[in-house]
């Protein structure tokens, strides 16, 4: 969680799926997700990658990969670039990168985003 030391500064990517979209992208999204993190996948920005959270919930499902620094800049919008073309997002689709700062403090149903791609 946030409360650990690794994670604390960090924040996530978040891919966010309508219940529509479980049937089709899911697993697909899940496999390719952890062939990121055991490939390595983010080249020098790998070791800002924490872990990968699924969520499956029966309003919609979300996966997420944390970082470990979300004020490096940098190493995070990488992450978010290399991520969206792995999965094979359309350009269109835009995916939220949230820290766990503005996550744990949010007021509403929904958190900032620090960035997008």
């Amino acid at each position: 969680m946030w409360e650990d030391e690794r994670n604390k500064r960090g924040g996530r990517w978040l891919i966010t799926l309508s219940k529509q979209q479980r049937r089709a992208d899911l697993d697909r999204f899940w496999l390719e997700t952890l062939l990121c993190l055991v490939g390595e996948a983010f080249d020098d920005h790998s070791d800002d990658v924490c872990v990968a959270v699924i969520n499956v919930q029966t309003k919609g499902d979300e996966i997420a990969i944390w970082t470990t620094d979300h004020e490096n800049k940098d190493a995070v919008v990488h992450i978010g670039h290399v991520y969206k073309k792995r999965l094979g997002v359309p350009q269109k689709v835009i995916i939220e990168y949230q820290s766990h700062a503005d996550t744990a403090t949010k007021s509403g149903s929904t958190t900032k985003n620090k960035f997008v791609v």
